[in-house]
């Protein structure tokens, strides 16, 4: 199994991807919340907004100071991170390759062959799935394919090697 992604064909930029690192991308999505509760998407600029808002009302009460309750909490934040179940939309790394304007499709190609097309107008409704429980999809990963509205969520793309923009 390879461990890395390739998005390739008629886009400006190809791009490799690397799964096993987006743990870490402030991006991820839980996927145990997205299909089975209301997810909200959520605007960056408004969280950040949000999040600093309340690390100010908190130097306001506490003073600068750390309190030792703020260490556990950050710990304990960092291990929830690092055990669920977690996926990121396509579209984010797709723009970044950048298709051309007469792209019109999107294709999954499997390890062993086979491939399952898109139009590239459904590339909002595709997320990859990278973790299960906090450990990188080893059997049939690095990735499996998820449509947004969960229709396949029993039965997903597994095995990816390839993105191919056409």
């Amino acid at each position: 199994m390879n461990n890395v992604i390739q998005i390739k064909g008629n886009v400006k930029h190809s791009i490799t991807l690397d799964p096993s690192i987006w743990i870490f991308d402030d991006r991820r999505i839980d996927l145990t919340k997205f299909f089975t509760e209301d997810y909200i998407e959520k605007d960056e600029m408004e969280e950040y907004k949000k999040a600093m808002g309340k690390h100010w009302s908190r130097e306001i009460m506490e003073g600068a100071t750390f309190p030792p309750t703020l260490e556990v909490e950050k710990e304990f934040e960092e291990s929830k991170d690092i055990t669920g179940t977690y996926g990121i939309y396509l579209h984010h790394f797709v723009k970044n390759a950048v298709p051309n304007e007469d792209a019109k499709t999107i294709s999954f190609v499997t390890d062993d062959g086979e491939s399952y097309s898109f139009p590239l107008t459904k590339l909002d409704d595709i997320l990859l799935k990278y973790s299960t429980d906090g450990k990188p999809l080893r059997d049939n990963g690095p990735v499996h394919v998820l449509l947004k509205d969960g229709s396949n969520i029993d039965n997903p793309i597994q095995s990816v090697v390839a993105v191919n923009i056409e």
